[in-house]
């Protein structure tokens, strides 16, 4: 019974902080990259290279060394984890938004004068959903397993709060003496990251409308 209200706790904490860390990274993302490429110019210029250089820093490493000088709260876990991940987002929806922005109902809302504003999120977000909607499940998938991971080396969820990642550290040298305790956390972020996966390919294959971009 304590282990498995410990396990329940454990799961609030995880999903919540992936959850609120995945809808960051998807917000930032998502607009700076629509942004980028329907504005051009400087913008997707500096953009694009501020991205390069975030990216050619190892994710794990950069989010150690930032939360290793900031605080190491639910609120730096989450801007970390969110912001480090939107540089994956914005690649993909720059380069989703880049081939819509050339379409001819996207030039045609131009011609009728409409704004920068209106043809993100009226005529390029709604025909970049369904490559957005398999890559949410990716990157929920990721953020559980990099929370989990800083948490196992002492970087992310702190006493007495504990997530799965905590749990695993916690118990992981009685897997000497045969105690199992330390797979169940890890079986249950395995466990989740395969339900995550089959969800987001089944909501992608139910949603067969936005295959074929815009009606």
């Amino acid at each position: 019974r304590d282990l498995l209200s410990r396990m329940i706790y454990g799961a609030r904490v995880t999903l919540f902080i992936a959850v609120l860390a995945t809808a960051l990274s998807f917000s930032l993302g998502a607009i700076l990259g629509f942004s980028a490429a329907v504005f051009g110019g400087w913008f997707d210029t500096l953009m694009s290279r501020l991205v390069d250089l975030l990216m050619s820093i190892p994710t794990l490493i950069m989010g150690l060394v930032v939360l290793s000088v900031l605080p190491t709260n639910l609120v730096t876990l989450i801007l970390v984890m969110g912001i480090l991940d939107s540089t994956r987002v914005y690649r993909l929806s720059r380069a989703v938004a880049v081939d819509i922005n050339v379409m001819d109902f996207v030039e045609a809302a131009k011609l009728r004068g409409e704004g920068s504003v209106w043809i993100i999120f009226r005529e390029i977000l709604p025909n970049a959903l369904s490559p957005l909607v398999s890559e949410l499940g990716l990157r929920f998938i990721y953020a559980v397993l990099f929370l989990s991971t800083l948490s196992f080396l002492g970087l992310g969820v702190q006493p007495p709060s504990a997530d799965w990642g905590g749990m695993v550290k916690e118990n992981k040298d009685g897997i000497v003496f045969g105690i199992a305790a330390a797979l169940i956390p890890a079986a249950a972020i395995a466990m989740l990251a395969i339900s995550v996966n089959l969800v987001a390919d089944w909501v992608l294959n139910r949603t067969t409308s936005l295959k074929g971009g815009r009606e």
